[in-house]
Parts: structure tokens; sequence; C-alpha cells
């Protein structure tokens, strides 16, 4: 398949391609033309000559010169009626005009540079005069011409930088799509309760990821993870993760054992995430590491075994209102080998939701860069304690960007929440 990113960058312009060459002269004295246009042709210039300025600016229409030299009195079209239609023609370039007089008056010398005239030279023309206006009329035509091209050239690659960021753009709107689709089911009803899951990028794609899969034994395996940075490779690496705990494909579940019968059931959340970390250090070849908190729901008991790795404490509502967060804090997984992980036990009553929110929540800042906290979050529960399911987490994203006074919040902010209806 070819590459759509491959086509060449916009040459850089050859600037030996913009020295001065052609020269027109315009006077209406033969003898004039011949003398000008002789020296002109030893000095290596290609000269056209016309008679009057009506001929001239006909020339000018079909090819227009790189530097004029006319008179100003000449029958018909006198030189400034002459320079004065040519800067009018449309041209992409400029043509340097001199202007050939016996008029030395400064008010007269004004009118031709008023006319759109560049220099002027008295009559009879010395030659070496006439070397050092055109040598000085090379030299602002030559950088005219290289700005010119110059700015061509920016323009080009600018266009090209649009055409690759453009594409990049419909490539990571697609990444987008396709990270999104890891988050199968937005909402699941069990007999025992109600699961919601919330992911929502910083970016296009990002590296926060949720998802749950059931086991054989009635636990319900919930899972939130946080990849280290943004961007492509934080999302490919969510991808990779997703794959270790399938709900789709058990066998391929690092978090799931076979037992009796060919059951899937739960391994030790902490044994899960130390397997991880061997995953990420060994076979994986990367330096993003990431938080993690691996749950374990027990439906029928409401017993919820929790290993969290360097992840926000989970949040427990219970059935009055008040709201609980602890958990044991622990280290990130993929940073060091051999890391000891622990697991603790949470209990969840008829009435109780368990709520887990990645750092983009709590350390999200305000206007003044204050982090909303534990507290702030606590806050956004209490008010919104009669609210239920993805309602609630939409309402908590509502109200999280009411507190950083935007939408575009600086983190991934990904959300599961479970709430417990009882055995």
């Amino acid at each position: 398949m070819p590459q759509r990113l491959s086509s060449p960058a916009p040459a850089e312009p050859d600037f030996d391609t913009l020295r001065v060459r052609r020269v027109l002269v315009v006077d209406d004295s033969r003898l004039q033309r011949r003398i000008l246009c002789k020296t002109l042709q030893n000095w290596g210039f290609e000269v056209t000559e016309a008679d009057s300025g009506d001929a001239a600016l006909a020339l000018c229409l079909k090819d227009m010169p790189d530097l004029i030299l006319s008179d100003w009195v000449m029958p018909g079209m006198s030189g400034i009626e002459f320079c004065r239609a040519l800067r009018e023609v449309p041209h992409d370039g400029y043509a340097y005009f001199i202007l050939l007089t016996s008029k030395s008056e400064k008010n007269e010398v004004a009118q031709g540079l008023d006319s759109g005239a560049d220099d002027f030279l008295t009559k009879p023309v010395d030659a070496s005069e006439l070397r050092a206006r055109i040598t000085a009329g090379e030299r602002i035509l030559h950088m005219q011409r290289e700005l010119s091209a110059q700015n061509k050239w920016i323009s080009d690659t600018l266009q090209e930088l649009q055409r690759v960021y453009d594409l990049l753009d419909q490539d990571l709107l697609e990444a987008k799509k396709l990270q999104q689709s890891l988050v199968r089911e937005r909402q699941l009803s069990f007999p025992q309760g109600q699961l919601s899951l919330l992911l929502r990028s910083a970016g296009h794609v990002g590296g926060d990821l949720v998802g749950f899969f059931p086991t054989d034994d009635d636990y319900l395996g919930l899972y939130a993870i946080d990849v280290s940075g943004h961007g492509v490779s934080s999302a490919l690496m969510t991808a990779r993760l997703a794959g270790y705990l399938s709900a789709a494909a058990p066998e391929q579940n690092i978090a799931l054992a076979k037992g009796a019968e060919g059951a899937y059931v739960a391994k030790p959340p902490k044994d899960v995430v130390g397997t991880l970390n061997d995953l990420v250090l060994n076979e994986m070849e990367t330096e993003h590491y990431f938080t993690i908190l691996l749950a374990f729901v027990h439906l029928p008991s409401g017993k919820v075994t929790i290993s969290q790795a360097g992840h926000p404490h989970p949040l427990i509502q219970r059935a009055d209102g008040t709201v609980e967060q602890e958990g044991s804090g622990g280290f990130p997984v993929g940073l060091l080998e051999g890391t000891l992980f622990t697991q603790f036990d949470l209990t969840l009553a008829p009435g109780d939701r368990l709520l887990i929110l990645s750092d983009g929540v709590t350390e999200c800042p305000d206007a003044d860069d204050q982090m909303l906290g534990e507290d702030g979050l606590a806050e956004l529960m209490d008010q919104l304690a009669d609210m239920r399911g993805t309602a609630l987490l939409e309402a908590l994203v509502w109200n999280l960007s009411a507190f950083a006074g935007t939408e575009d919040f600086p983190d991934d902010v990904s959300a599961i929440l479970f709430e417990y209806a009882g055995p």
C-alpha cells in the first residue's frame, strides 16, 4: 500500500535562477538605443529595445523584463506615463525601472520617482554610472526575488505540513474510535447491581483505560489503568494491556485461572498486578509505566478484594450518603523488578456504590491551580448522592468542568461506578 506521508518536501529555491539577465531599452532615438544596447550586451545582458512607450508596454505584457531603461521625453506615451502603466500590469515579479532624463530639478526627479521609477540617470549617460546604477538595481532585485522565493518555499512547506497534519489528525480520530471501542459496554446490569464506565481522553487518544470481566465463580473483575504520558504511545500500551485483561477471551486473561471442569476463576489481584509488572519489564520495550486498581467484587456477598498500584484510592459512597476513601496506595507497575504488591478487602452493603477514578479527577486544577483533591471529590459526590449510573458520571464530569473553568481537562478522565443492590 502506498505511504500517504511520503511525498517529497518542497524544493528549496535555486537563487542562481534569480539573477538579472533581461533588459529593455526604451528610447525614441535610434542612436541612443544602439549605444545603450551595445554597452549592455557587452556586459552580458539579454537586451530588447522599443522606440516608444506604447511599444515597450506591449513587449512587457508579453514578457516582463528584469530591468528597464526608459527615456523620459518621448512622442506619444512619455517615460513617466509608461512607468505608471507598467506598475498597473499584474505580475508576480518586479521590473526595476530607471528613467533616463536631461531633467535635474528636484521636483522633476521627485515626480519621476512618484510615478513608480526606482532610479534615474542624467543624459548623456555615463557608462560607469550606468553600470553602478544597474548593479544597485541588481542587488535590490536579487533581494526581492530571493525573499519572494523564500516566501513561496515557506508557503509550500506550510501547505505540505498542513496536509501531513490533516492526515495525522484523521488517523488520530480513527485511533480515538478504536481506543473508545476497547470499552465495549458503558453500562451493564447484573442481578446484584449496575456497572457504568467512563473514558474521556484529554487529547485524541490517551493513556487511561477502564474495563471489566466476569468470572465463573460469581466474581466481577474491574480494572482501571493510567499509563504515564499522553498520546499515541500511551494509547498503544493501553491497547496491549486490555488484551491481558480481556473479557472476550478469558483464556488469554492473566487475571483468570482455569478451575475445575474448565471454569475460569479469579486469581488474587496482587498476583495479577505482579504478573503485569514482570510482563512490562521483561517483554515490553517501553519507557512507560502505569498505575492500576484491580478489584474483584464477589457479587453474592458484596466483598471487594482490591490491589492498588499507585492509582487513586477507591471511593465508597454508602447508602446513607457518607463517603469513604481508603486504600494502600502502592507502587506503580513497570518501574522496578521484584516489587511486592498487596491487596485489601472492602465490603459493600445493599445501596452502597464503589467509584474508581483516575487522577485526572482528583488532580484537576482550578483557575488558581488548586487541585480538586479527595475532599473536593467527596463534596461532589455528596451533591450527586441522588443520581445513578451513567447520569452520575456525566454529572461528575460537568461539575469537574465547572470547577476547572474549562471542558478541556489537562489529563485523561476515566471512571468505574458499581452500584451494589445486594444478593
